[in-house]
C-alpha cells in the first residue's frame, strides 16, 4: 500500500509552563486577556503534521510519501526524515522563505496555548498530488497509489488537494484537525467522499457545527470515521456498522502531549498499509501515540519491540499482538 501524506512540515519551540493557565484567566475579563506565562523549558523539534505521521510510518516500515511545502533551512531536516524511511522526493522546496513554526506552551495540567507561523506552508496551495503519482520513477516501478492523507496544511492547499483528489479518483483520507477553527463551512469540501475522516472528539464537534452535519451525515460522506477520545481511546464507524471502541495502550508516565493525535494516525495508517483491519491499526496506532505522550518531541520516541510487544500484549492480548507484529515483519520475542 503506497500512501502519500500532504499537509504541514514545521519546526516546533515546545515551552513548559510550571503551573495551570486557567489561574491566570478571569471570566469576566476573557474579552481583553493580556497575559505573559514564565517558563521553565524551552526545546526546539522537528514537527509539522504531514512530517509526524510519515515518521511514524516510516519507523513502522511503512515507506510514505512526504508531500508539502518547506523553506530554504529544510536540508538537516530531510536528511533526518530520509534515514527514517521517509520518500521527501515530491517536497516542495521555496528559498525565500522559511519553514513553518509550531510554538507551544503547555502547563502541568497538559493544557496547551500555541501559535502557527505558515511561513512556507503557505505555498502548499501550488501543489499538484498527480506529477508525484506519474513521476517516472513510480511508473517504472509499477507503483499503484493506495491513499492520500489531506492533513492540516494552508486551507486553499487542502481544498485543491481534496478537489483533485475527487477529480482523480483517488483514495482519500480527511484530517483537517487544527484548521477545523479556521474555516468555515467550506470544510464540508474536505469531507464529501473520503476514505477515510480522522478527528478528535471536539474536533468532530466543532466539525458538526460548521456542517450542521449529524452523525448519520457523515456515515454519508465518508468511509469510515476515526475519532480519538483522549485517555478513552478511538471511535471507529464504519459505515453500515456499529461503531466500536478500541481502549488506549496505558501510559508509563505523561510528558508532553504535542504530536499524540500524528502517532496515532501513523500507526493506524502503517497497520492497515500492511493489510491490518481497523481493529488492529487502531490498537497499533494507540501505542504509537502512548509512545509519542511519553516523550518530549513528535519525532523522538524510540521502539524497542521486547518492549512495545509487551505493551500491546497487557493492553489487547495475544492475537493483536500476534496480527500486529506478523503484519510488520517484527520477529522480536514477547514474554
Amino acid at each position: 500500500m503506497t500512501v502519500i501524506v500532504a499537509g504541514s512540515i514545521a519546526t516546533d519551540h515546545l515551552m513548559h509552563y510550571p503551573g495551570r493557565f486557567t489561574e491566570s484567566l478571569l471570566p469576566d475579563q476573557l474579552h481583553r486577556v493580556s497575559l505573559s506565562f514564565l517558563v521553565d523549558d524551552l526545546v526546539v523539534r522537528r514537527g509539522g503534521v504531514a512530517a509526524n505521521i510519515c515518521f511514524g510510518m516510516g519507523l513502522l516500515g511503512a515507506s510514505p510519501v512526504l508531500l508539502g511545502a518547506v523553506g530554504a533551512d529544510f536540508a538537516d531536516y530531510r536528511s533526518w526524515l530520509d534515514r527514517h524511511g521517509v520518500n521527501c522526493d515530491h517536497v516542495h522546496v521555496c528559498e525565500d522563505v522559511q519553514t513553518a513554526r509550531f510554538v507551544c506552551t503547555t502547563d502541568d495540567e497538559m493544557n496547551q496555548i500555541a501559535t502557527f507561523y505558515a511561513g512556507a506552508m503557505a505555498r502548499a496551495r501550488e501543489i499538484e498530488i498527480e506529477p508525484v503519482f506519474s513521476s517516472p520513477a513510480w511508473r517504472a516501478a509499477g507503483v499503484a497509489l493506495d491513499l492520500v492523507v489531506i492533513g492540516a496544511d494552508d486551507p486553499d492547499g487542502m481544498l485543491r488537494h481534496t478537489q483533485e483528489c475527487r477529480q482523480r479518483g483517488y483514495p482519500f483520507a480527511a484530517d483537517p484537525s487544527q484548521q477545523l477553527a479556521r474555516m468555515g463551512s467550506e470544510v464540508a469540501d474536505l469531507i464529501r467522499g473520503a476514505t477515510l475522516l480522522f478527528t478528535n472528539d471536539y474536533e468532530l464537534g466543532l466539525l458538526k457545527s460548521k456542517t450542521g452535519w449529524t452523525d448519520d451525515d457523515i456515515a454519508q460522506q465518508v468511509t469510515t470515521r476515526v475519532t480519538t477520545l483522549g485517555k478513552h481511546g478511538v471511535e471507529i464507524a464504519e459505515r453500515g456498522k456499529d461503531a466500536v471502541r478500541i481502549p488506549v495502550v496505558p501510559e508509563i508516565t505523561k510528558v508532553d502531549p504535542t504530536g499524540v493525535g500524528d502517532g496515532f494516525r501513523a500507526g493506524f495508517l502503517a497497520g492497515r498499509a500492511r493489510g491490518l483491519g481497523n481493529i488492529r491499526a487502531a490498537q497499533l496506532g494507540s501505542l504509537v501515540a502512548t509512545l509519542v505522550l511519553e516523550t518530549i518531541g513528535t519525532q523522538e520516541y524510540l521502539l524497542d519491540w521486547r518492549e512495545a510487544g509487551a505493551r500491546l500484549l497487557d493492553a489487547y492480548g495475544t492475537a493483536a499482538v500476534e496480527e500486529i507484529l506478523s503484519a510488520l515483519r517484527v520477529t522480536a520475542t514477547v514474554r
